[in-house]
């Protein structure tokens, strides 16, 4: 079964793709906050990790330096999904490692959609 890691601050959010990946056979592990994301890793090694940008404690930009540094995570998929969609906030997630940039609002259908995308896309090395 592929885990994912499901980081957003707001409750609907968390809810709402927390069903739909369950019922697409996911392993799901919710975090409200970087802190819970990095918790998380200590003892599981998710297939992907979605990532919000803006949360308390520690926010999705920090969260995916520590994830970039963790030999584990390299086959790791990460995905922003924010509500930031400027395009100099998309380049930056991008820049700094994220596989995608997936702006809200979103398409639960298409999110999922992606996320089968990446993960059964070969490796570019």
């Amino acid at each position: 079964m592929r885990k994912i890691v499901i980081a957003d601050d707001e409750h609907k959010i968390l809810m709402s793709l927390e069903y739909s990946f369950r019922k697409s056979g996911y392993e799901v592990f919710i975090a409200r906050d970087g802190t819970e994301v990095l918790d998380f890793l200590k003892t599981i090694t998710p297939d992907v990790i979605l990532l919000d940008i803006m949360m308390p404690n520690l926010d999705g930009y920090s969260t995916l330096e520590f994830i970039k540094q963790q030999k584990k995570l390299e086959e790791t998929k990460v995905i922003f999904l924010s509500a930031k969609n400027n395009p100099k906030d998309i380049e930056k997630g991008l820049e700094m490692g994220a596989d995608a940039y997936i702006t809200k609002p979103y398409s639960i259908k298409k999110l999922l959609q992606q996320i089968e995308d990446l993960l059964t896309t070969p490796q570019k090395n």
